[in-house]
């Protein structure tokens, strides 16, 4: 019961141990492969703008495994980054294109100016 009320508050507790465990994997990886890891992991977080855990969950995952078998083939980190690591970032996380923080924003402002045109008995006129 009180997981529940727990998970209510702060989200998923799994999602959390997930994350946990994929970050560890991380700071696993060799010197160059974890420092790229890692600054891509932090733009992810601050662009990614990802509110679904499970979404979340799944991209770090993914991307982890991206770097494990980069290490294990020996590719080098600009082979798989390109010459534009923000253009690879964004790229990979329009792959992962679940429900964002601003979505919420745009249903919102649709909401707002919907409510304010019908209030004041606007038509649209063609």
């Amino acid at each position: 019961m009180a997981a529940k009320w727990i998970e209510t508050l702060v989200g998923s507790l799994e999602q959390k141990k997930q994350y946990k465990r994929h970050m560890a994997r991380i700071e696993a990886l060799p010197g160059p492969y974890r420092s790229a890891a890692k600054a891509l992991q932090r733009y992810f977080m601050y662009h990614g703008g990802i509110l679904d855990g499970d979404t979340l969950i799944t991209m770090l995952g993914d991307f982890v495994d991206l770097w494990e078998r980069a290490v294990a083939d020996g590719t080098p980190v600009r082979a798989i980054v390109g010459d534009d690591p923000v253009e690879f970032a964004e790229t990979f996380l329009q792959a992962y294109s679940g429900k964002q923080w601003i979505d919420k924003e745009r249903e919102r402002l649709r909401t707002a100016i919907d409510a304010a045109a019908g209030d004041n008995g606007e038509e649209t006129s063609a």
